[in-house]
């Protein structure tokens, strides 16, 4: 039998595959996508100060922090929003993010005060935000003036669905987009906080939410960064300097490094991330629990015997929702663990791996980011 050219083609290629179960895993493999959003940009300056443009700073800094990442992370895949002085809408922003189907967007900001205010010249500090609600009126004008740059769209109104940056109503809606990726977020906001204090010397102006539009369209863990404040003469130079950006970007990079490499532990193991310990609590209308506002025990009995057990854990948020929240999708029972100020809750429980994956793929269906956890003596462990 005659062999043709393609058939031969085809025979070496599965030749290949056989012997070669490393390169199979190289090929297939999807590749960790952060995406680096510079913000503002083109006719769009962001915030103005003595010497220097907010876009300009953001864009050096966003560059630079994807070569560190590009250098020293072979399974990353970087991707900008922009890479040059043009203009982007919010929503065109967010859609490259999802195009690209990201694990990881930073957008990357500097901060200012208004030009009325008496601490103009004097204020200092960097934070990082994720979506949330607004607490304080503070959080809320820096949202506005973030989200105000859609007013430069002739059809903003059509575009974000009726959103206006300046109304306060309409920042209620961000209450109800927040919890898919938030215990993500805030820990990767957690992260990149402490670096920014021991790495760049800033001022720690905290971890914060507020309804940013382009945090709120992207699909994936998400934070804005505020690298400090472009009104205050001193760190206006600071971030204008190569040494400035080098250390906000290696900053940002580092909390990088860990995001992934704790992203890398989930993703291995049977969807495992370790944290610290924590107490649990049934929120179940079918079990009856004593709770208390602090910690809240799950099984006694468990607890006292030393038994390794796994659950389910699928979502995060900051405060405690009702037994027949319709957030749970028809979850029944469900239960609960408290952890840096966070309500986690699980579903399922069992001594048994080959049986919490298979309710893990029962919970996969309603919620995409759930994954398996482990606990001994009623704790969360590594």
């Amino acid at each position: 039998m005659e062999l043709r050219r393609p058939h031969i083609l085809y025979i070496l290629i599965c030749l290949w595959l056989l012997v070669s179960p490393s390169n199979v895993s190289s090929v297939w493999a999807k590749d960790f996508v952060v995406v680096i959003d510079a913000g503002h940009g083109g006719h769009d300056p962001g915030a103005i100060g003595k010497i220097s443009k907010e876009k300009n700073i953001n864009l050096k800094v966003a560059l630079k922090l994807g070569n560190l990442i590009k250098q020293n992370c072979n399974d990353v895949k970087v991707v900008y929003t922009r890479k040059k002085d043009v203009y982007l809408t919010l929503q065109e922003r967010a859609n490259i993010a999802n195009k690209v189907q990201g694990d990881l967007f930073i957008s990357i900001h500097t901060n200012s005060l208004d030009k009325k205010s008496p601490n103009r010249r004097k204020v200092a500090g960097a934070s990082t935000w994720t979506l949330g609600l607004h607490r304080s009126k503070e959080n809320l004008e820096v949202a506005k003036r973030e989200n105000s740059v859609i007013y430069l769209e002739n059809d903003f109104s059509t575009r974000y669905e009726g959103f206006d940056p300046n109304s306060t109503e309409s920042y209620i809606i961000f209450e109800f987009m927040q919890y898919k990726h938030m215990e993500q977020s805030i820990n990767f906001a957690s992260d990149i906080q402490r670096e920014f204090v021991s790495t760049a010397g800033r001022v720690d102006r905290g971890v914060r939410q507020a309804g940013f539009w382009v945090l709120a369209k992207t699909s994936m863990p998400a934070v804005l960064v505020e690298l400090d404040f472009i009104c205050n003469p001193t760190q206006e130079r600071f971030l204008n300097s190569e040494s400035g950006q080098e250390k906000m970007a290696k900053s940002i990079y580092n909390a990088f490094v860990k995001y992934k490499s704790d992203y890398d532990r989930k993703q291995n193991a049977g969807k495992r991330v370790e944290e610290s310990p924590s107490s649990s609590a049934v929120v179940s209308p079918d079990k009856k629990t004593q709770t208390s506002d602090s910690n809240v025990k799950i099984s006694e009995q468990a607890e006292k015997s030393g038994v390794t057990y796994y659950k389910v854990q699928f979502m995060a948020l900051p405060r405690k929702l009702p037994a027949n929240s319709k957030e749970f999708k028809g979850l029944s029972p469900v239960e609960y663990y408290k952890d840096g100020g966070m309500y986690k809750y699980t579903y399922g429980k069992s001594t048994d791996r080959d049986e919490i994956q298979k309710q893990y793929k029962k919970v996969k269906s309603l919620f995409r980011d759930a994954f398996i956890i482990k606990f001994r003596d009623g704790k969360r462990v590594y």
